[in-house]
C-alpha cells in the first residue's frame, strides 16, 4: 500500500485538479460511510454536528459516499451546507487532497493508513479499528461518533520521529528480486 501511494503520489499532483475546484488554502479531509455511523441517525447526527463546529475554524471537505448521501435528507442540521461537500473522488484527486489537507476525519479503514502516510493526524470516526498500531503510536484517535471526543481529537498533531511502521516503501523491488532469484 505505501509503494503505491509513493508511486502515483507525483502522478496525481501532476493530474489532479481537486485543489483549483476546491479554492481552499487549508481544509481537514473527512470521509463518512460506515454503516455502523450512516444507518444509525445519533451517531450520524453526532458527527456531523461536530464536522461543522469544527468547519467554523477549519473548512472540513467531505466527499460524500452514496450510503450517507441517502441519510443526508433525513437530518435537518442548521450549518451542513456550510460544509464543503464535494462528489466521490478517484484515487489521484484523494492523494492530492491528503497531501494538502491539515489532518485527517475517516471512519475508513485504509485512508487511515493513508493518513500516516502522508503524516497527517487521524481521527477515526470509529470504535475500534483495525490498526491498532496507528492508535498505539499516536498517529490516530479513536473517537466514536462523540462529538465532544471528535472536537478534542482534532487538535492533535502528528508524533515526531520514526514513521517506518509499514516498510521504506520498496517492498515491491524486494519481492520482485526475491522472485527473482527463486
Amino acid at each position: 500500500m505505501y509503494d503505491a501511494v509513493l508511486f502515483y503520489k507525483e502522478k496525481a499532483a501532476r493530474t489532479a485538479t481537486i485543489l483549483s475546484q476546491l479554492n481552499l488554502s487549508r481544509f481537514i479531509l473527512c470521509t463518512l460511510h460506515r454503516q455502523e455511523n450512516t444507518d444509525v441517525p445519533e451517531r450520524l447526527q453526532a458527527i456531523l454536528e461536530a464536522l461543522i463546529e469544527i468547519n467554523d475554524t477549519t473548512p472540513v471537505v467531505l466527499p460524500l459516499h452514496p450510503r450517507t448521501k441517502s441519510k443526508l435528507h433525513t437530518l435537518k442540521l442548521p450549518g451542513l451546507d456550510q460544509l464543503h461537500i464535494i462528489d466521490p473522488v478517484g484515487y489521484f484527486d484523494m492523494l492530492t487532497l491528503l497531501d494538502h489537507c491539515e489532518r485527517v476525519m475517516t471512519d475508513s479503514g485504509g485512508l487511515q493508513k493513508e493518513a500516516y502516510f502522508f503524516k497527517k493526524h487521524c481521527v477515526t470516526l470509529r470504535d475500534e479499528t483495525e490498526w491498532v498500531e496507528l492508535v498505539h503510536g499516536g498517529y490516530n484517535i479513536l473517537t466514536g461518533a462523540d462529538k465532544d471526543k471528535i472536537q478534542s481529537a482534532i487538535t492533535e498533531t502528528f508524533p515526531e520521529g520514526d514513521t517506518s511502521l509499514y516498510g521504506d516503501g520498496n517492498s515491491s523491488e524486494k519481492i520482485a528480486g526475491r522472485l527473482a532469484h527463486f
